[in-house]
């Protein structure tokens, strides 16, 4: 790890600064998949899948046959911890659930919200070589519990055509109703389209690599709904020396192993804490089985010592990460100077991992620096908000003034007649004229 000592704060927006993601060619290449699965539907499912995959599929999506199958190859062990999980997950979101809100003046004019659950979703799972089954509780438990009408799921296949079968079965658990064998830019095409096979969605949520967000700002661009800006998963560890170094180690290589581009910092005031968690991650990187993944991760990482545990959330606030973990002896009462995260995960025995997998937060973050405007996945991201309101005769009276002032004061002379010609001609129920 590079270890970097007491840096000025000039040299802060430095340190942070992300690799840049501007690719040109990306976003040509991600646009010619997208519009050739517009037009050719589900022969350019079938195309990719080959190409990307190695896989050669007749049907794209996945037969009750195949669902059957897969339960039977899901150890139950794993099956298990799966149903432990889904049931914090679960527990956790179901206090999301809004509640009617109305404003009542007491005057006639009553204002309220309502919370409608978005019709169609498209739910992206990634395979490859980490097969994401926690990923679907993530996704479909807050889709189940938003009362979302159709749920579908797209995630790539592997090279005998065939999906996880740990994703599928976490995929009926969750009450998904259809699943289709479709990866990468051309899976977020399809359920921004629809093709012959994959029925068109008004929002897409989950993860993916860089061809997955750029095709997910081309739906955006094309009036479907994407769920967040997401990018190389990320973790900075503010720690202090009562914390082991194992612990700290162990949290960096927990998300370095995530893919090659994670980002991975740890912050401390202690040179010796700095120089023992480098060593003890040194040392187990060797025994990791995607140690060339998390190498790569690493190559990039920095370890940031500064002069006090209060400059350290300062730069942690400045940086925004998707998952901080603040490995402090009194981390509770840090806790109120996080301004900007994902996830925070408070003390010596709360690993980022315990929120991937079953604490019961959603793994669904912001990345990119985006944690300062937005945060992490929530039973609302399933839902919008609707308002109501009802004004009665009496209550039009009290409020006509002020609204035809407003109106006037606009220039919004149809506005303001559509108060006037109320209050000068309404009758009420009973057919009583007004004078």
């Amino acid at each position: 790890m590079n270890i970097v000592l007491y840096p000025k704060r000039e040299e802060w927006a430095g340190l942070l600064e992300r690799p840049c993601r501007e690719d040109e060619s990306l976003e040509k290449c991600c646009g010619l998949i997208c519009e050739e699965v517009r037009r050719d539907g589900d022969a350019a499912l079938r195309k990719y899948a080959w190409f990307f995959d190695r896989a050669r599929i007749d049907a794209v999506e996945v037969t009750a046959e195949e669902k059957r199958a897969a339960a039977e190859q899901v150890p139950a062990r794993l099956r298990e911890a799966i149903r432990e999980a889904y049931g914090r997950v679960e527990a956790f979101h179901r206090l999301q659930l809004p509640e009617r809100r109305v404003y009542d003046d007491g005057r006639g004019t009553q204002c309220w919200q309502e919370s409608r659950p978005i019709e169609r979703v498209g739910l992206y799972v990634p395979g490859g070589s980490a097969p994401l089954f926690s990923t679907v509780l993530m996704l479909g438990i807050p889709a189940r519990l938003a009362g979302c009408g159709e749920v579908v799921l797209c995630t790539p296949p592997n090279e005998a055509g065939e999906v996880n079968p740990a994703i599928l079965w976490t995929a009926e658990l969750c009450g998904v109703g259809r699943v289709f064998k479709a990866g990468g830019a051309q899976a977020v095409a399809a359920m921004a389209c629809g093709t012959e096979s994959v029925p068109r969605v008004d929002k897409i949520f989950g993860p993916g690599n860089r061809f997955v967000t750029e095709a997910k700002r081309w739906a955006a661009r094309r009036g479907v709904a994407v769920d967040m800006p997401a990018g190389p998963s990320e973790v900075m560890v503010v720690a202090d020396e009562g914390c082991p170094a194992a612990f700290v180690a162990a949290d960096l290589l927990s998300q370095a192993e995530h893919g090659a581009d994670s980002q991975v910092f740890l912050l401390c005031a202690s040179p010796d804490l700095a120089a023992r968690v480098a060593e003890v991650v040194r040392v187990r990187l060797e025994r990791l089985p995607r140690r060339t993944i998390a190498e790569k991760a690493l190559e990039g990482s920095k370890c940031v010592v500064l002069g006090s545990i209060g400059e350290c959330l300062e730069m942690a606030n400045a940086y925004a990460p998707e998952h901080l973990i603040l490995a402090l002896r009194d981390a509770g009462e840090w806790a109120g100077r996080v301004r900007n995260a994902g996830s925070v995960f408070l003390g010596y025995y709360s690993p980022e991992s315990a929120g991937d997998y079953a604490s019961g937060t959603n793994h669904t973050l912001p990345t990119g620096g985006y944690a300062r405007a937005c945060g992490g996945l929530t039973v609302g991201a399933f839902m919008k908000e609707v308002s109501f309101q009802e004004i009665t005769r009496e209550g039009l009276e009290r409020l006509g003034d002020v609204i035809e002032t407003m109106a006037e004061g606009e220039g919004m002379e149809a506005h303001r007649d559509a108060v006037r010609v109320r209050r000068e001609r309404v009758s009420d129920i009973n057919g009583e004229a007004r004078p």
